[in-house]
């Protein structure tokens, strides 16, 4: 059942996703905003109390959801698992900003890529060049990648029913909304970020080691031993400095951000990014895509075999 809820929910994706501001991104921010809201303090304690409520709240409720329809006919849980698994997915709206992205620095419009960027990213990069929004639009690609697709694909095979899954989106959002970069944020959303870095250790590894074989594995290896200890997200960089080995490419390095040039250390190795290393990065992707569900495939089979 894992195995072919995953791949229902990936077709689905693919031929119609999300829209990442759609009604229920906006639902689920709105009630992560209001629990935020409730606590006035913004401590440590009470963004650790605040995360503990509504995490488990949400995974154990998934698992009961699942449960209660498995007892009522299988084909419902197997349903429920694929709607979940839907909802928690977001790759195909990561994949059409990068296409996109591609797409304007092919026809010579920096300036639309650049534009496209921000709005991916969420962050001002006023005079970056070309190479600078290749850069950017790799790295990205492979850390939300791993976010949307690869780390909810690890959990939910898990854990029971789409709890995994639940979860590891819900904790990545509060990261995201609670551990920002404002003193008050930075106090509140420590746990979150210290949390999703915890969930991160293992599934970070694991699509790392992918992307390492399924590319320049000594290079990737290495980048990944000697560089991702210099960025300043442990999880990122693994991803970034693999990614870069693996792609044979020049990563990180200083940046146009937030109108001011951003000092970052170098990642990967090989040629300065550029749009033609983009469709490289899309072939990576796929690429690590098929291996992954080739060996759940193959859990699978030895799953059924074993009955």
């Amino acid at each position: 059942m894992t195995f072919f809820s995953l791949i229902l929910a990936l077709v689905l994706e693919q031929l119609r996703p999300l829209p990442a501001r759609g009604w229920t991104v906006r639902g689920v921010r709105s009630v992560v905003g209001g629990v935020r809201a409730r606590f006035d303090g913004a401590s440590v304690a009470q963004g650790r109390l605040a995360w503990l409520l509504l995490v488990p709240a949400a995974a154990l409720s998934s698992a009961l959801g699942f449960w209660l329809l498995w007892e009522m006919h299988p084909a419902l849980a197997f349903l429920f698992n694929v709607v979940v698994l839907y909802l928690c997915v977001g790759f195909r709206h990561d994949t059409r900003f990068f296409s996109a992205i591609h797409m304007a620095l092919r026809l010579g419009e920096p300036e639309g890529a650049r534009s496209l960027l921000e709005d991916w990213r969420g962050t001002r990069h006023d005079g970056a060049s070309a190479n600078e929004i290749a850069r950017l639009a790799i790295e990205e690609a492979l850390v939300v990648s791993h976010r949307r697709l690869f780390g909810v694909m690890f959990w939910f095979v898990l854990l029971p029913g789409p709890s995994g899954a639940v979860m590891y989106r819900l904790a990545g959002l509060l990261a995201e909304e609670w551990g920002g970069r404002d003193v008050r944020a930075a106090g509140f959303g420590r746990f979150a970020r210290r949390a999703r870095e915890a969930m991160e250790w293992l599934p970070v590894r694991i699509t790392a080691i992918v992307f390492s074989i399924m590319g320049n594995f000594e290079d990737a290896i290495y980048c990944w031993r000697s560089q991702a200890v210099l960025w300043p997200e442990r999880s990122s960089a693994i991803l970034i400095a693999s990614g870069g080995g693996a792609l044979g490419v020049r990563l990180g390095m200083p940046v146009h951000e937030a109108g001011k040039l951003v000092d970052r250390p170098e990642m990967g190795l090989g040629s300065e990014a550029g749009v033609d290393h983009m469709q490289n990065t899309v072939s990576l992707l796929w690429r690590a895509l098929l291996v992954c569900l080739f060996l759940l495939f193959l859990l699978a089979v030895a799953g059924w075999a074993g009955r």
